[in-house]
């Protein structure tokens, strides 16, 4: 049994649940998000709450009902405020730029990364901190994960793309040999 799957899901003033079949959407002043609903799953909406339960005992449905809680926690907290993720870009001359809905990356390779940035999520560059901020969570993390691989942070001088707050351990490196 799910704890959190038990807990009701209060629904803040000006968002709005929807359960179609098949589906479910949560509409709120952040915009709009859809997920499709697995048949194990049923959601229910009643006054100000949300409540998840499993539609039969099966194991399926037991795995899936924290699962959909959550998502549907989400999906609420996504609407009502945006989620934020900041990246740092470390190291000499590695830049970043914004233009357009393109994310433009010079890290040390011989040719700038250009990225395309996702319908949904707004990218700002601001002294080489890229912040991406948006009203779905999984896209946001999966978004950020990605330019954050195209130049991971390395141990010994820490150069790289690095989530803020991130903590980087450094390696010694080699020692130099000494003269006899």
């Amino acid at each position: 049994m799910s704890r959190l799957g038990k807990k009701e899901i209060t629904i803040p003033p000006g968002t709005e649940v929807t359960v179609a079949p098949g589906e479910v959407s949560v509409k709120g002043k952040g915009g709009t998000l859809t997920r499709a609903l697995h048949p194990a799953i049923s959601i229910v909406v009643e006054g100000g709450a949300v409540q998840v339960n499993p539609a039969n005992s099966s194991r399926l449905a037991k795995a899936l009902w924290g699962t959909y809680a959550a998502h549907m926690r989400n999906m609420i907290a996504g609407v009502t405020t945006p989620f934020v993720k900041r990246l740092q870009v470390e190291g000499i001359g590695y830049r970043a730029e914004f233009s357009g809905k393109q994310l433009k990356l010079m890290v040390g390779f011989s040719h700038p990364v250009i990225i395309s940035i996702p319908d949904g999520l707004t990218v700002a560059v601001e002294k080489n901190i890229i912040t991406v901020t948006g009203a779905d969570k999984e896209k946001l993390g999966e978004f950020a994960a990605s330019v954050r691989a195209i130049k991971k942070p390395e141990p010994y001088k820490g150069k790289g793309i690095r989530y803020e707050g991130e903590v980087v351990r450094q390696k010694q490196g080699k020692k130099a040999a000494a003269a006899a």
